[in-house]
């Protein structure tokens, strides 16, 4: 009952916010050029880099600081999505790659301010760097995704010219830089505001901003919303102008249900976390815009643990790859929402594509799950758990039920368990679930990048304890290879690899579903899975 009159309260409030909106004088920002988003989740911080950090958090920053450069865009089967391989000027007016590839040197624009008037210089450049990979955030180890391990490594040239130095010519380093952490900051006013037990500014920059970036912060309720209001002096934007919206309203409300009716009613422009129902019952009335993404840098799958019994055995592995209900479980949780990764056809046995991920050869065959559980030496099966994170319940659950069903077929009995977010995180990192429903993001979605961060090493992220000398050594060569046809030979053998030893299952790469009012124009997938609101206008 409470849980209902808090949310009631929500939608009230942001109800009254809207009208509030529209009453005001005609001087001030109108409805139209306001906009107001909606989410699930909440702004908890105002540097990207803080532990913790949620993707929202990502997607303001990107709105109040600049970058030194910024990813194109690319229509994918008709969407606009973010191009990993068109890189443009953001800071930098230009940039330079040495011919042997160690060095890019970035020209920075003369006219770039911060939000306080000051210009941006190489120095505050050098600074934010530093920060990255010297303090104790976040952009540490994504720049190492890149080479940018040392302060050593980043040079001030003169006032508007800057380098970075490399140990090795490496493809994703430039690309690095324009993912969310290493944001430029003002460095004056950051060390103004620094401690001797926080000479990095941590504490304050979580709650302050101090950024060159298209919107100034004008107001922020942590977990709750955040306002911004448009720096009507950036002009890094499409055909060098301004943002298009004056003031931008980004609030939590936890229910979906109130989400999709803020948005139907015009309440809201945009939301992108609706539940998969609640998208299909808005995009059949026909009176808003939906734009559907498959998540093309994104994976759900089901995850073995490589070391724990029986799913060090090879051949339990491929009984269950053969004995999962693919379409049901895709129709069930996604509503059929999405891209599926089943039901390839392999004329020769190998992988189609160098790219990751991949359609497989797999679909529902209890005669040959049989088989491989015989194999395996255990004709009759077996018991384990199934896994998966209450947060994701709503298209795990189903999924989960499917699983336990079918794989009762094959004499394999499931118990399924709902974890808490924080029990499953801690069951990943110390390596303790067999058998479990999870999801992978690569924001630099190179194959390379893919099998490094989620199938190679003693880390958290290799979900499946994989520890397969030859995949590691190949996928340590082939992000150095800087020759592109060598480049794909690797990344098919590194395809190869997988699909034979199936460390875990891939299922479908789901679809982003972003609802908005049909006024609302520009909308772009980008690589962090959130709204880019410099690209948005209204039409």
């Amino acid at each position: 009952m409470m849980r209902g009159r808090i949310l009631g309260l929500t939608l009230l409030g942001f109800t009254a916010l809207a009208l509030s909106l529209r009453a005001e004088p005609a001087s001030a920002q109108t409805r139209a050029e306001t906009l107001r988003y909606v989410t699930g989740a909440a702004v908890n911080t105002l540097d990207p880099n803080v532990p913790g950090s949620t993707r929202e958090a990502f997607a303001v920053s990107l709105s109040t600081y600049d970058r030194l450069v910024s990813f194109g865009r690319k229509q994918l089967n008709g969407k606009w999505v973010f191009d990993l391989d068109k890189i443009s000027g953001e800071l930098a007016e230009s940039y330079d790659v040495s011919p042997d590839g160690l060095k890019l040197t970035f020209h920075l624009r003369k006219d770039a301010k911060f939000q306080d008037g000051s210009p941006v210089t190489a120095d505050d450049v050098k600074w934010s760097l530093d920060r990255a990979v010297t303090a104790p955030v976040l952009g540490k180890a994504q720049l190492l995704t890149g080479s940018m391990t040392s302060a050593d490594q980043f040079k001030v040239i003169d006032p508007l010219t800057f380098e970075v130095t490399l140990p090795k010519p490496d493809k994703l380093a430039l690309p690095n830089l324009a993912t969310v952490y290493p944001i430029i900051i003002n460095s004056k006013v950051a060390k103004a505001n620094a401690t001797a037990d926080d000479p990095w500014a941590i504490a304050w920059l979580k709650e302050h901003t101090a950024g060159s970036g298209a919107y100034v912060i004008e107001s922020f309720k942590p977990g709750e919303q955040v306002i911004m209001k448009r720096n009507d002096a950036w002009n890094r934007g499409t055909a060098e102008k301004a943002a298009a919206f004056k003031r931008v309203i980004v609030q939590t409300v936890p229910e979906p249900a109130t989400r999709a009716n803020l948005v139907e009613r015009g309440d809201a422009d945009i939301t992108i976390d609706l539940q998969a129902n609640d998208v299909q019952s808005l995009e059949s009335k026909g009176t808003l815009k939906v734009i559907s993404t498959p998540q093309y840098n994104a994976v759900t799958f089901i995850s073995m643990n490589n070391t724990i019994p029986p799913f060090d055995n090879i051949n339990v592995r491929r009984a269950i790859a053969f004995a999962l209900p693919y379409d049901d479980m895709f129709k069930a949780a996604l509503f059929g929402r999405g891209t599926p990764l089943f039901n390839a056809e392999w004329k020769d046995g190998k992988p189609t594509t160098s790219a990751f991920p991949f359609p497989q050869p797999i679909k529902l065959d209890l005669d040959k799950a049989r088989e491989y559980l015989k194999a395996a030496g255990m004709p009759d099966g077996f018991s384990t758990t199934f896994s998966f994170n209450v947060g994701q319940a709503s298209t795990a659950e189903p999924m989960a039920a499917l699983v336990k069903e079918s794989l009762a077929k094959i004499g394999i009995k499931v118990d399924i368990q709902k974890l808490p977010d924080a029990q499953m995180s801690t069951q990943i990192n110390e390596k303790k679930l067999p058998f479990f429903t999870e999801g992978i993001v690569a924001w630099l979605p190179s194959t390379d990048y893919f099998y490094r961060n989620f199938y190679t090493g003693n880390q958290r992220w290799n979900y499946a304890s994989i520890d397969n000398p030859e995949l590691t050594a190949l996928a340590q060569q082939a992000r150095f290879e800087p020759d592109k046809a060598k480049y794909d030979e690797e990344s098919l053998k590194l395809n190869a690899i997988h699909a034979a030893t199936i460390p875990q299952i891939a299922l479908w790469q789901p679809s982003q579903d972003a609802v908005m009012a049909k006024s609302i124009d520009g909308y772009t997938y980008q690589f962090h899975r959130q709204v880019d609101y410099r690209d948005l206008s209204r039409k």
